[in-house]
């Protein structure tokens, strides 16, 4: 070990109250600083790494090698009482610097198999970058896993990354690290088949008898195919003559998407805003803004006459500019910068959207969408975007415990 060398410590056994306590209690006596700290618990066994520094305002000119030779000879002792086994090794005084850039890796599957998660973090290394920590955010309703790594090009590794990620058939997302990464505090969702199962008009034309007319020219918009306003306004047309009761029992038949409850309690717990925009209408949001307790929504208004629907539409047409418009208002009310504002999607008009928020998600997307989005969810579960935020699964089971 050279005397100028860090000393890295890393101690494993069975995890129980006062080891971390014991362990910074041995070295305290000892002129070290910790330069590096890291301890998860697997199956109920600690691991604890430290990474020692001699500090030389406290030790001017001691030997290094002295000083680690003594520190090593208490944490043996230690270790013995505590039943546990420590290792040494020279820590090769590499420290993050503090100028280089990290990024967050998340990646989702159900179930995760080794050599996805091998392929995955082969293509870390093959693009220069090293992984400093992997940590398990969750294990259901998908496994998700987040790792920690420095010296990556995050537009490299993103396009690096999506093309493996199609081949392992595993989700997986490239953000910038940092505290701004948790400090994203507005999330605006699309409505249907994202924060809904379906979509409304078709829900809507069911009771009009039209749903197979509605229902394809709802497909040619979703691929890009159709002009937006165009299409929902040929769809509006094929309503006219409803009674508006149906509305009513449209708002009775509507499903939230799995796990869509769940992400908004866990979101408002830890102090997020959130909001809906659709090209939908805003006879339905209207109810879901009250069941969800939304901050913020914007939609269509369906003109009805003498309780009839005319097949027309009231007010200004919220189509795909219309969202991304809407997304700055909203952020500009919330007093959130754009860098630091969520958008998840699922169509074609969702895209401008999905591309002016700080970090666009496309849940379980059309091709064009993904190809598009800063990263995609391709499982039935809506919670799971939490992960990429950075929530653990534990986070998610605390918000529900408040309600």
């Amino acid at each position: 070990m050279s005397d100028e060398s860090t000393l890295l410590v890393t101690m494993t056994g069975h995890d129980r109250p006062g080891i971390s306590a014991r362990l910074l209690s041995t070295l305290s006596v000892f002129p070290v600083t910790i330069v590096d700290l890291e301890q998860v618990v697997l199956g109920g066994r600690l691991v604890l790494g430290a990474v020692l520094e001699v500090d030389e305002r406290v030790a001017p000119g001691v030997s290094h090698r002295r000083v680690y030779e003594e520190v090593r000879s208490a944490l043996d002792k230690t270790a013995i009482d505590l039943e546990m086994d420590v290792e040494y090794a020279d820590g090769n005084g590499r420290v993050n610097a503090s100028g280089e850039e990290r990024l967050h890796v998340t990646v989702l599957a159900s179930p995760l198999r080794p050599g996805a998660l091998g392929a995955i973090a082969s293509c870390v290394a093959r693009s220069g970058a090293n992984i400093d920590r992997i940590e398990r955010l969750s294990a259901y309703p998908v496994t998700s896993v987040e790792m920690e790594i420095s010296g990556g090009n995050a537009d490299q590794l993103r396009a690096e990354l999506a093309m493996e990620s199609a081949t392992q058939g595993v989700d997986v997302a490239v953000q910038a690290g940092g505290l701004h990464r948790r400090s994203k505090h507005l999330v605006i969702m699309d409505v249907d088949s994202t924060l809904i199962q379906g979509e409304v008009i078709e829900l809507l034309a069911a009771h009009a008898g039209c749903e197979d007319e509605v229902a394809k020219v709802t497909e040619e918009a979703m691929r890009g195919e159709l002009d937006f306003e165009e299409s929902l306004r040929r769809r509006v047309a094929l309503l006219k003559g409803l009674d508006a009761s149906a509305i009513e029992k449209v708002r009775d038949e509507i499903r939230l998407t799995p796990g869509a409850r769940t992400l908004v309690r866990t979101l408002k717990h830890l102090g997020y805003e959130c909001g809906i925009v659709s090209g939908g209408f805003t006879q339905i949001t209207d109810v879901l803004v009250e069941r969800l307790g939304l901050d913020y929504s914007a939609a269509n208004t369906l003109e009805v006459v003498d309780g009839v629907l005319t097949g027309e539409l009231v007010g200004p047409i919220i189509d795909r500019k219309g969202k991304a418009i809407t997304l700055r208002d909203f952020a500009e009310q919330a007093g959130v910068p754009l860098n630091q504002t969520v958008a998840i999607g699922d169509g074609a008009n969702d895209l401008d959207m999905l591309q002016t928020a700080g970090l666009g998600v496309a849940f379980n997307a059309k091709p064009v969408v993904r190809e598009q989005a800063d990263t995609s969810v391709n499982v039935p579960y809506l919670d799971t975007i939490a992960f990429i935020l950075g929530i653990t699964r534990e986070e998610i089971e605390a918000a529900d415990l408040h309600g």
